[in-house]
């Protein structure tokens, strides 16, 4: 690989999607078939870059202060006299989310390619999404960790507004509402931050941030403009709605990528410059991902549309994470991280297949259907192996990240965990009932002339269901990933800061 990608690796996958949109506005909008195919080809370049990444990243190095544990590092002075820096990097936490956004952004382009309505201005909406996401997991300054956190706010609450379904507006608004005022909470920290401790650096304010007043206050403050993006109970009832109407390839990356933007952000701030409140709100953290668990398989048991069934699924499944992170212990913190990838994946098979039949069928009522098994043989074939994975079999990827999570908070919250373990056996309750009344019984007439997945639907589909496999047999190339970095995560948890 030439040198100049290999020095600037990170700023090419964040900025290459930002060019490639800016690229778009000069093709003319009638052209469609090639926006598509320029989109896709523009999203497959970070995926690429990724791949280097994956092969050359050091497993062993861990550490956060004085950039100890970084690779791939870019530092250049921004606003030098506001100590604004342009600071990007990578350790063992934010390694797999980039390589998981990397992955999903091409597959949402392929499932977007039925858009018809305002194509251009979809796809640069969508490559400037990618820009802010990659960002916010690659950014080590705190104020370029808000713009990009704020970057990608824009993009989604459009994408939902205007190609979302009839009640777009009003789950668009709702989206954005909930997120600003996070987003507000968060900036205040910042500020205060840097008035204090005049920098933001974010491995300096690792070092510095035990010296802080109204530590608690600031705790509360990022922790709930990272919840809210979770998003957590009672910070949830913005999700089922901005699910719902938004299109299929927003539904994807908005559960498989901005969802882990709330927990990344509790682990990379939170964690590392709060730790001694970290560990005061410990067991609170650990209720809220109990709660989290059981509240969001209930509802999903309760619905009757399949997209909120699989909305309020993910809600149940970012409990396991919160619960992981509480245990504070390395098989908790490696299970909630691998679960984060995990439910990406997972996640984003769902939408896909809700997708792919209500493209068909163009409604998502469950109990309408019956006995499509017959019709779609493939995509019953695929369905079955996402809610597969999605209730924890054995064999597939969620396994592993479950039983990691319930080991680890077992040795520290006892009843907690007992009672978060129930949800496993809700989630089976649903995703077999769920299963049953779609595909098994009598096939209905008006749905036996109904066509399986089409190539571009199967492409979008099979690396996920790959994935879901191969790590569900063998985890240990995603868990070797951040195993060092949550080592020290963790160190400076259970010293109180370094």
């Amino acid at each position: 690989m030439p040198e100049f990608i290999g020095e600037h690796i990170l700023t090419l996958i964040i900025f290459i999607p930002l060019f490639g949109a800016l690229a778009l506005l000069a093709v003319p909008g009638e052209r469609h078939e090639f926006i598509r195919r320029a989109s896709f080809a523009v999203t497959l370049v970070p995926l690429v870059l990724s791949v280097f990444i994956f092969m050359n990243f050091d497993r062993g190095a861990s550490g956060f202060v004085s950039g100890e544990g970084l690779q791939f590092v870019e530092k250049y002075s921004w606003i030098e006299q506001f100590s604004m820096n342009y600071f990007v990097g990578i350790d063992g936490l934010s390694v797999s989310m980039v390589m998981l956004c990397a992955l999903i952004c091409p597959v949402c382009i392929l499932a977007s390619w039925n858009i018809d309505k305002g194509v251009k201005g979809y796809f640069f909406l969508f490559l400037l999404l990618e820009t802010g996401m990659m960002g916010v997991f690659c950014a080590l300054d705190f104020f370029l960790f808000f713009i990009f956190w704020e970057v990608m706010l824009l993009p989604m609450y459009f994408l939902i507004g205007i190609w979302g379904g009839p009640r777009k507006e009003y789950a668009a608004i709702k989206f954005f509402l909930y997120t600003l005022v996070g987003s507000v909470m968060m900036l205040l920290v910042i500020i205060y931050f840097y008035l204090t401790l005049h920098t933001f650096d974010m491995t300096e304010l690792v070092a510095s941030g035990s010296s802080l007043n109204y530590r608690m206050l600031c705790w509360w403050a990022l922790f709930i403009a990272f919840a809210i993006k979770i998003p957590l109970f009672p910070f949830h009832t913005w999700l089922p709605d901005a699910h719902v109407e938004a299109p299929t390839a927003v539904s994807v990356v908005l559960a498989a990528i901005l969802l882990k933007m709330g927990t990344y952000g509790i682990l990379r701030i939170n964690y590392t410059m709060l730790p001694d409140i970290t560990l005061q709100m410990a067991t609170a953290m650990a209720v809220f991902g109990m709660i989290n668990i059981i509240y969001g398989a209930l509802c999903a048991m309760a619905q009757r549309d399949l997209k909120k069934l699989v909305a309020y699924s993910s809600i149940s499944h970012m409990g396991y994470v919160m619960l992981g992170m509480a245990s504070f212990t390395a098989e908790g913190l490696n299970g909630a991280v691998f679960q984060m990838f995990n439910h990406g994946i997972i996640t984003a098979m769902l939408f896909l297949i809700v997708g792919v039949i209500y493209d068909r069928a163009h409604h998502r009522e469950i109990d309408s259907f019956g006995g499509l098994a017959s019709a779609m043989p493939n995509y019953a074939a695929v369905t079955f192996l996402a809610f597969f994975a999605a209730l924890g079999l054995p064999g597939l990827n969620s396994f592993i990240s479950e039983v990691l999570v319930l080991i680890g908070a077992f040795q520290k919250y006892r009843l907690i965990t007992a009672v978060s373990a129930t949800g496993v056996i809700i989630t089976a309750a649903y995703c077999l009932w769920t299963l049953q009344r779609i595909f098994l019984g009598k096939l209905d007439e008006k749905y036996s002339m109904l066509s399986d997945m089409n190539t571009r639907e199967t492409l979008s589909l099979l690396p996920l269901a790959l994935l879901v496999v191969i790590l569900g047999v063998y985890p240990h190339p995603v868990l070797n990933l951040m195993q060092s970095a949550l080592g020290f995560i963790n160190g400076i948890i259970l010293k109180g800061g370094i």
